[in-house]
């Protein structure tokens, strides 16, 4: 969960909203729709009324909007100002309408997309978060069960899965986009991974992607927190198609219209649109002239192995490594790197679970809560990591990180 949606305006509500779902109770709600006999035509007529117009309605203040629009559920993240970061409220809005539209046969693909122009999700609620673990809450656990699962409803998803990746696409962003079937990026995406810097791991399911990407692009990407731009996320295997920006209404537009479409016309039309958009199309890969460095220098079997790596090599993208990751916590170093050695033979429900017991371990330690205080609330950019030396991070303290937690483990 990345937090760079987060430094504009802290994320309000979060906490809050978790209990309410603004439903009426169940005494008052059976009495709306079984009305006494001599009103029960009245009442009825009433109730497919109000149903009619709630269906017609979408409230633009609310923070994700859910709606139907020809053959497609489309999933908005409409928190603009805060680049759409996706807190609790909006993760148990979400799951549960994918359920509901995968056993729709009314609907035939979901589209996710953002509002605002800049981001399509900056990341997950870290402040909330930090909030919680330091009172206690139970949403320290609550949190990373439920989003942990709305991506594993992401990556199983019997129905065609087109997410918009059109600007900032960052952590918890990444969780809803890029398990799915398509993620359409243009040239306003920016992809990052940035964990590292805050005290945490590339969660989400990176342990499942990552590694799966060309080469060592996935470890170098999830250990420093890099960024890719554009079509650059393309190239990465990121994402799985590139259009224009400007065209992504005329996109969905197309993608609504489509009669009963199957996974194979949602692919042709995406394939149409991307065939038509030439923007950067002969730029070289930004990573190309780097690859071979990328591939031998994180290939370590440890950190501590991967830094005398890029002391010895000494070029100049090397020695930019470096001081990124002496940066970055050491004991998220040291949890990242075998997150994705381990991640890179299971399947994304086995490393959804890993990564739930490396986030209660996180929400035990002390980095996660100094990471975003200098990242996010004092901004001093000047962590005080504890372990303060990879040397210092034991493997034994790593072992534990892994455990199973038995009857507390992620059930999906």
């Amino acid at each position: 969960m990345a937090p760079g949606g987060l430094k504009r305006r802290r994320a309000s509500g979060a906490l809050s909203l978790v209990s309410g779902s603004g439903s009426l109770p169940r005494p008052l709600r059976l009495r709306m729709i079984n009305p006494p006999n001599r009103l029960r035509p009245l009442g009825r007529l009433q109730v497919v009324l109000q149903h009619l117009k709630m269906s017609k309605h979408t409230d633009s203040t609310a923070e994700v909007l859910l709606e139907k629009k020809g053959c497609a559920g489309i999933i908005t993240l409409n928190r603009p100002k805060a680049l759409n970061a996706i807190n609790f409220s909006m993760i148990r809005q979400i799951y549960p309408q994918i359920k509901t539209w995968e056993q729709d046969p009314e609907t035939f693909l979901i589209i996710i997309k953002g509002t605002g122009g800049k981001a399509f999700c900056a990341g997950g609620d870290v402040r909330a978060l930090r909030d919680a673990g330091i009172a206690g809450d139970r949403m320290a656990q609550d949190f990373f069960i439920e989003e942990y699962s709305l991506n594993n409803a992401v990556g199983t998803c019997k129905k065609p899965y087109v997410a918009l990746i059109d600007g900032i696409t960052m952590g918890g962003g990444v969780g809803v986009s890029v398990h799915g079937h398509f993620r359409v990026a243009t040239e306003k995406t920016l992809f990052a991974m940035p964990e590292t810097a805050i005290g945490l791991f590339p969660d989400v399911g990176g342990g499942y992607f990552l590694p799966r990407l060309s080469g060592r692009i996935g470890y170098y990407l999830g250990l420093t927190g890099s960024r890719l731009k554009g079509r650059d996320v393309l190239k990465a295997g990121i994402a799985t198609h590139f259009v224009d920006s400007e065209k992504l209404p005329a996109l969905e537009k197309d993608l609504t219209a489509l009669k009963s479409p199957s996974i194979e016309d949602v692919a042709d039309l995406l394939n149409s649109y991307h065939a038509k958009s030439k923007a950067d199309q002969d730029k070289p890969f930004v990573l190309d002239e780097h690859m071979e460095k990328i591939n031998s220098l994180f290939s370590g079997n440890s950190m501590e192995e991967i830094v005398k790596k890029l002391k010895q090599d000494g070029s100049a993208f090397a020695n930019k490594q470096l001081e990124t990751i002496n940066k970055m916590s050491p004991t998220s170093l040291k949890l990242t790197l075998r997150q994705l050695t381990e991640g890179a033979s299971m399947s994304l429900q086995e490393v959804l679970r890993m990564e739930y017991r490396l986030s209660q371990a996180c929400m035990k330690g002390t980095d996660f809560y100094e990471g975003v205080r200098a990242v996010l609330i004092d901004k001093d950019q000047a962590p005080r990591w504890k372990p303060a030396a990879l040397e210092e991070v034991s493997d034994e303290f790593v072992d534990n990180c892994f455990k199973p937690l038995g009857n507390n483990d992620l059930k999906l």
